[in-house]
Order: C-alpha cells, then structure tokens, then sequence
C-alpha cells in the first residue's frame, strides 16, 4: 500500500519534502493566510478608516496655532464625522467628559456646541 501522498492547502499540488508541510511555497502559504484572515482584517481596516477620518476632521477645524476651538455639532456631522467611533475619554476633576479620536477630541457643550481640543503631546 502506497503512503497517501499530501497536497498543498492552496492549489493542491502534491507536497514533496517534509513530512510536516502544508504549502507548495511561499505565494501559496500567504494567500492561504491573507485568505483566511481577511474578514478580520476587513473589519479592523474598517474601523481604523473612520477613526482617521474623524482624527483628520477634527484637527483640520483647529488652525495651528489654536489648541481650543468651539464649533457646533451639525458642522461636524455634515463633514462625515461619525460621533459612535473614538479612541478613549478623559474626565477632568470637575467631572467634564471629554471624547478623543487620538490627540484630538471635543466637549459636549450647551445647544449642540463642541470645544473642539487638541491634546498637548506626552511623548
């Protein structure tokens, strides 16, 4: 009785060489891998685009040489910034919830107003 001979898990091709290999070669073995990753990444690559986007909106409404900026809401929304997605949030000891998109963020304030804010670098 003759061994059963292995295949490739990408193309099929029968498999010479080690006992333990599972791809003809490299283009085989990281098409498999992108294959089989592809939703994750698609889902990660998707989340990453809107918080650049919101990142980028943000920063673009404060000048240079500004680090505070009030602006209303609706200005925000109609450029495509979308409020669900952030980075993390900061409450200062006077309880203030401030929202980050990385360095940059806004605070909530009356009538649909933001201060728009860019944090002081730490690094």
């Amino acid at each position: 009785m003759e061994p059963m001979k292995k295949q490739c898990l990408t193309c099929d091709k029968p498999l010479k060489g080690r006992i333990d290999k599972k791809f003809c070669d490299d283009y085989c073995r990281n098409t498999y891998n992108n294959q089989r990753n592809s939703d994750q990444n698609n889902y990660v690559r998707h989340i990453n685009n809107i918080l650049r986007k919101n990142r980028r909106l943000l920063a673009q409404q404060l000048p240079d040489n500004e680090t505070r900026k009030k602006l209303h809401r609706e200005k925000l929304l109609l450029l495509g910034f979308n409020f669900k997605y952030l980075t993390h949030t900061y409450q200062t000891q006077q309880g203030k919830l401030y929202y980050f998109v990385y360095d940059y963020g806004y605070l909530p304030l009356e009538q649909d107003w933001l201060l728009i804010v860019k944090r002081r670098s730490e690094l």
